[in-house]
């Protein structure tokens, strides 16, 4: 008899993802800053100022942008879900553009609700694409490189906000509708790339995704998430945590430049140059923020995402009390160019190392849904964020008690609270590998 011979198991290729994959996916970061910076941060609180006067624009804005993230708040959960189902994410993220950058194109062309209509639609359709765009993170990188990826598309994200202010600048801000229409054109254009050439995986075992049995089952499954918070250690801790810094950095991104234009008044510019000044210190920022998104990503890659993250909420927290001193002690305009450049910073790491923070707290098959909680407290605090901000402003600015640039810095204070919150939240979290192979998968 002959010996029988051993069974050799076939190496497991290593999988090759195309570099015009990556390049496309970080492109589609730079495309979603350019709506983001432009429209929401910039433009669109310019549209409102215009409106409803300087007094008013904080509380209004803030509300505006609570409905806004209020609709994509209750329903991000259940789309992630549904793209774990899909065969593909891709569709999701077109479509989602598609309404984005209509809507986009069609701000100011209609009286004063019917903008803010088109806006509110507009934002809600943005972020769902943010939060399925974030879970095609692991179809372009590595265990190995997923920092430094994630923090490449952070830095190249933020070259388009200088393309958003760029446009301000060349063309003005006269004529706002023809604005949001350029934005709308340049964000497509960029986006197109990530539509054809980022290829999944692909889902191998799809599931219905449109009828309503498919629905609640999504919020079965995201209800089921919380109530078995313990079999994912870290994560719920994670989402609470981030609730609280999200709300005061997201805030602060769509004040900032009504802020600096308040302060650069009060320091004795006029509204025209005041508006120029904040472009500036915004362009500051920016570069910071581009030089930052690297730096923190290849951070994040070295000593881990949850160390990285903490050296960044530290960096906030002392950025806050400089930018509430601006307006409170009414500190020389030049001084703002260096708390934007320390906030630029500190604004590149935090997407650089929360992104793989939260994919090493996620089973690899449930990606969509839970980039679907991630998003979903981040629409919460986008909530809660402008809403705290318009409360402040009511309280100190339209009372009379305070100055609108001390009113500001007040609302700043705030903010600064809740970041150290969520650092003391986050203490106890780990990035250390999970083994998700016990994990029961979804039905």
């Amino acid at each position: 008899m002959h010996a029988t011979s051993p069974v050799v198991a076939s190496p497991v290729a290593e999988r090759v993802i195309p570099r015009r994959s990556v390049v496309s996916w970080v492109l589609y970061d730079l495309a979603n800053t350019i709506f983001s910076m432009g429209v929401v941060s910039m433009y669109f609180s310019f549209y409102i100022r215009s409106e409803v006067g300087p007094g008013r624009a904080d509380s209004a804005y803030g509300l505006i942008s609570a409905l806004s993230m209020g609709i994509i708040f209750v329903v991000s959960p259940m789309l992630g879900a549904m793209t774990d189902r899909a065969r593909t994410r891709m569709p999701f993220l077109v479509w989602s553009t598609l309404i984005c950058v209509t809507l986009t194109a069609m701000l100011g062309r209609a009286d004063y609700r019917v903008t803010l209509l088109l806006f509110v639609v507009a934002n809600a359709a943005y972020q769902a694409g943010l939060q399925f765009y974030d879970a095609m993170l692991p179809e372009v990188t590595t265990v190995e490189n997923r920092g430094r990826i994630s923090g490449i598309g952070v830095g190249v994200g933020y070259l388009g906000s200088f393309i958003a202010v760029g446009l301000g600048i060349y063309y003005g801000t006269g004529d706002l509708p023809k604005l949001f229409g350029l934005i709308a054109v340049v964000f497509l254009i960029f986006a197109i790339p990530c539509f054809l050439f980022v290829h999944e995986q692909g889902n191998p075992n799809p599931r219905p995704v449109f009828d309503w049995t498919a629905m609640k089952a999504s919020t079965r499954d995201t209800i089921a998430t919380f109530r078995n918070g313990h079999q994912y250690p870290g994560l719920i801790r994670f989402l609470v945590g981030r609730v609280f810094y999200t709300d005061a950095i997201n805030t602060v991104i769509s004040i900032m430049t009504l802020y600096t234009v308040n302060v650069a008044v009060a320091s004795g510019q006029g509204e025209d140059a005041a508006k120029k000044t904040a472009s500036l210190i915004m362009m500051v920022a920016i570069s910071f923020a581009v030089l930052g998104g690297f730096f923190w990503g290849w951070l994040a890659d070295r000593i881990g995402p949850k160390r990285t993250l903490n050296i960044v909420l530290v960096m906030w927290m002392a950025t806050f009390v400089a930018a509430a001193a601006m307006g409170l002690m009414h500190l020389p305009l030049p001084l703002f160019f260096g708390v934007a450049s320390a906030a630029g910073i500190a604004l590149g790491g935090i997407w650089a190392a929360d992104r793989p923070l939260m994919l090493r707290l996620t089973p690899p098959d449930r990606i969509g849904e839970f980039y679907g909680l991630y998003g979903m407290v981040g629409r919460f605090s986008a909530i809660t964020g402008p809403i705290i901000w318009a409360i402040v402003a009511k309280l100190t600015i339209e009372n009379g008690l305070l100055k609108v640039e001390q009113g500001q810095g007040v609302g700043v204070l705030v903010l600064l609270i809740l970041v150290g919150i969520s650092f003391y939240i986050l203490r106890p979290v780990s990035d250390a590998p999970r083994d998700w192979s016990q994990l029961a998968p979804p039905k």
